[in-house]
């Protein structure tokens, strides 16, 4: 999952500090996602599928197709 997201913000050419600001937290925090020291809340997660247009089940690596919307 963690890998996933940053090739989602990669694929988006946004920097952390960007996706940071759209979810309302600092770009420390949003790394610590990235790096998997940090647990993803599920409203971030939410707020990352709408973002991206994917499903959660993608973010989280369910499945393989982004499902796009």
């Amino acid at each position: 999952m963690y890998k996933r997201i940053r090739d989602l913000r990669e694929d988006h050419d946004l920097t952390q500090k960007q996706i940071a600001q759209k979810l309302n937290c600092s770009q420390q925090v949003y790394s610590n996602y990235e790096l998997g020291q940090r647990d993803i809340p599920t409203d971030i997660l939410i707020k990352l599928s709408n973002l991206y247009k994917v499903s959660v089940d993608y973010i989280l690596g369910i499945t393989d197709k982004p499902k796009r919307y």
